[in-house]
């Protein structure tokens, strides 16, 4: 493995005017691995990406691809799929494969996707266009992939071939960047950075991340809709698993409470948090107040 990291961000942060978009934020990617980004919407996921790219210059601190500064020379080493897809909708998928190709030096095209190739971008499907763009962003063979939502607003099988490309990847030694908002993927990284108001409050595996961290679960055989709005107007962290009521960083004496104050009997049980819940923990966080981060030893500083 390279010792020098593929994509690499050194304390960066990026004030728009009065707005902290990101603050003092840390991380790498390294050759063959599969680095999930995470945090609600907000959380500064896209900017980070901006930054790491070039298109964004941060007000502190600094980013390396490649062990360089970010650059057009630099950049063409790297494919990405923007949220936007980066797609032109008035040509074809083959059209749209052809630009990217001359674009990158290429001598020739990748095949588009079965069922796509003649027809205009704005008229296939979005499963199709993410397909597509991820054809797109392979064409030039890169060595690191920053992808943001890669496989949002497709079906699940879809979403599945898209990850499948993404581990076809990493076993050829190329570093990715995802971010993503289904926990279902970002167990399939190698390790994860948590965002949470434009700070990185947590990285490395999903067991490093949830450490010992626990919630309060309720019967699913009492009334579960009444417990979750009476655990709710108390301002509770309650979440919902099908018709599991669960009540993340909270003492048990806490939730049996606010269920007797709404008129509530219900048998409850401390679990293990999800990795979902304690994403909940830090997000409920005060924005203007330190955060503690949590890391793994081998997480980046």
């Amino acid at each position: 493995m390279s010792s020098t990291p593929l994509a690499h961000a050194d304390a960066v942060t990026r004030r728009f005017g009065d707005f902290t978009a990101v603050e003092d934020v840390s991380m790498t990617v390294e050759p063959g691995e599969i680095v999930g980004l995470l945090g609600a919407n907000g959380a500064g996921k896209t900017t980070l990406l901006r930054m790491l790219l070039g298109l964004l210059l941060p007000t502190e601190g600094a980013v390396r691809l490649f062990g360089e500064p970010p650059s057009r020379e630099v950049r063409i080493r790297l494919g990405y799929v923007p949220q936007g897809l980066g797609l032109y909708t008035d040509l074809t998928a083959v059209e749209n494969l052809e630009f990217v190709s001359q674009a990158f030096g290429q001598e020739t095209a990748p095949d588009a996707p079965p069922g796509s190739g003649g027809r205009l971008v704005g008229g296939i499907g979005l499963g199709m266009q993410r397909r597509l763009a991820f054809a797109a962003a392979l064409s030039h063979n890169p060595g690191l992939l920053i992808l943001d939502e890669p496989t949002s607003g497709v079906d699940p099988l879809s979403r599945a071939r898209l990850w499948d490309t993404i581990h076809s990847q990493a076993e050829q030694d190329v570093g990715v960047l995802v971010t993503t908002h289904y926990m279902q993927e970002a167990q399939q990284c190698d390790r994860l950075i948590l965002m949470s108001h434009g700070r990185q409050v947590a990285s490395g595996t999903e067991a490093d991340i949830i450490g010992d961290s626990t919630a309060v679960e309720i019967d699913p055989a009492a009334d579960w809709t009444r417990a979750f709005s009476a655990l709710n107007e108390a301002g509770l962290p309650v979440t919902l698993a099908g018709r599991n009521v669960r009540v993340a960083d909270t003492r048990p004496d806490d939730v049996r409470t606010a269920l007797r104050a709404a008129g509530l009997e219900a048998d409850i049980r401390t679990v293990p948090a999800t990795l979902e819940e304690k994403m909940t923990i830090f997000d409920r966080a005060t924005p203007n107040s330190p955060t503690p981060v949590a890391s793994a030893g081998s997480a980046p500083p």
